[in-house]
């Protein structure tokens, strides 16, 4: 029952976590939009029929049934395009969209405050306002990576051996269990044993675990002295590394694979050591590298997505694995949340830190995703703002008049083409993570 009670606290935590972050993402759109004067008619957090709502002053502020996103209502959105003939029952399908589009702005457009239309802002003001949402996403990703890094810590590979492996095993074996073929790994013939701090490696003192596969590496072959500090007394001992292949790993520790798709390999030295991890509360300058490199993750993510889509559909319609590095909905977000508050095998300060770094991670998607060059996404509006001040750049710099706003009305039909993709994406993730979740534990 505890277990179960603990699951619905983690739900609820990235429930309550989605939700602030969308009302701070419609915050950074609504607040420059006001400094800069236009009219906001509506600020709701989720889409669908209407929960609960209040008025203050001009805009309408609540809440929606359906939590996945946010939207503000800004007063003319679509600029007027003077000439346009009324609809008629022979306009086509598409024409009837931008038209009907063009008809819905011009209506939040009050009386005599034409100049409070956000088409009349000039080109850096709009990117602000459109910026203003995904920097939001941003700066809470910071703050919780902060608190996550600074205050709990990280876990980082300590000088104290975790697992002494009995043998050497090839890179491309598929089983753990050592066979009578395989040789016994240098670190065991030693008679290393976990919980052996290594102090010194060829008479040069350990600071952190990398100075040991440093050496090791190079060493194929060649006998090394160690001095491990066990129960209280230092011990010293030699071991010669096997010249082993091992797979080639980036940065991050994630495989490197070839043009063709199959993991690298290198020959190098090995002993069959692995270090424990311990729990280091890391410095300020630890904070924007981690933020970067979970950038640099989900932007991967996103530019394969329709390869990485392909393989969710696999996964929910067949019998492949989830990646658990691929995208996942709200609902394995959720799912994943459940199952590490409801993890006992871990401390809660761990348990707390792990769903506040879900949460970073989650905002950091976010900020991401938005900036995609694609309307109705945030990007979308920022790429159409460049495209207009390249047009009048252009015009003025030919002599030629103001070619005014661009006419984006007429992208309507495509940016509905783009929410029903998204939301195709969407449902087939949901469908996927109930079926076939991302299993991390």
């Amino acid at each position: 029952m505890e277990s179960i009670l603990l699951f619905i606290v983690g739900v609820l935590v990235v429930v309550v976590g989605l939700v602030v972050s969308i009302a701070l993402h419609e915050l950074g759109h609504f607040v420059p939009a006001k400094l800069f004067g236009v009219r906001v008619g509506q600020f709701m957090i989720g889409f669908g029929r209407t929960i609960v709502s209040w008025r203050r002053g001009e805009t309408e502020y609540g809440f929606k049934w359906i939590p996945l996103g946010g939207y503000i209502s800004m007063s003319g959105m679509y600029p007027p395009v003077a000439g346009r003939a009324a609809r008629t029952a022979s306009t086509g399908f598409f024409e009837t969209l931008v038209q009907d589009a063009r008809s819905a702005s011009a209506v939040t457009i009050a009386e005599g405050e034409d100049h409070r239309a956000f088409y009349r802002l000039a080109v850096w003001k709009r990117i602000i306002v459109m910026l203003g949402g995904p920097f939001m996403n941003l700066v809470i990703a910071v703050v919780l990576y902060a608190i996550v890094l600074m205050g709990f810590g990280a876990a980082v590979p300590s000088t104290t051996l975790g697992t002494v492996f009995e043998c050497v095993q090839p890179a491309s074996s598929s089983t753990q269990e050592c066979s009578a073929d395989d040789p016994l790994a240098p670190g065991a013939q030693a008679g290393l044993r976990p919980g052996d701090r290594i102090v010194a490696i060829e008479g040069q003192p350990v600071e952190v675990w990398e100075d040991i596969p440093a050496v090791v590496r190079e060493s194929a072959g060649e006998p090394i002295a160690l001095t491990i500090e066990r129960d209280g007394a230092q011990v010293e001992t030699t071991l010669t590394p096997l010249l082993t292949e091992r797979p080639v790993v980036d940065a991050r520790g994630e495989p490197v694979e070839g043009a063709d798709g199959t993991p690298l390999t290198e020959q190098v030295g090995f002993i069959g050591i692995a270090p424990a991890f311990e729990t280091v509360q890391q410095p300020v300058t630890a904070v924007l590298p981690a933020v970067g490199d979970n950038i640099v993750r989900v932007t991967e993510i996103i530019i394969a997505l329709p390869q990485r889509m392909v393989d969710v559909a696999q996964a929910a319609f067949g019998a492949e694995e989830r990646d658990p590095n691929g995208p996942i909905s709200v609902v394995g977000v959720g799912r994943i949340a459940g199952e590490i508050a409801s993890l006992d095998t871990i401390p809660v300060v761990d348990r707390v830190s792990s769903l506040l770094g879900l949460l970073a991670g989650l905002n950091v998607a976010l900020f991401v995703f938005n900036l995609i060059p694609l309307l109705p996404l945030d990007g979308g509006h920022i790429a159409i703002a460049l495209i207009e001040a390249l047009r009048r750049r252009f015009a003025a710099l030919f002599g030629r008049p103001d070619p005014g706003p661009l006419d984006t009305a007429k992208l309507v039909p495509f940016t509905l083409a783009v929410v029903m993709v998204l939301g195709a994406m969407s449902l087939l993730l949901i469908y996927a993570d109930i079926v076939n979740p991302v299993s991390l534990f």
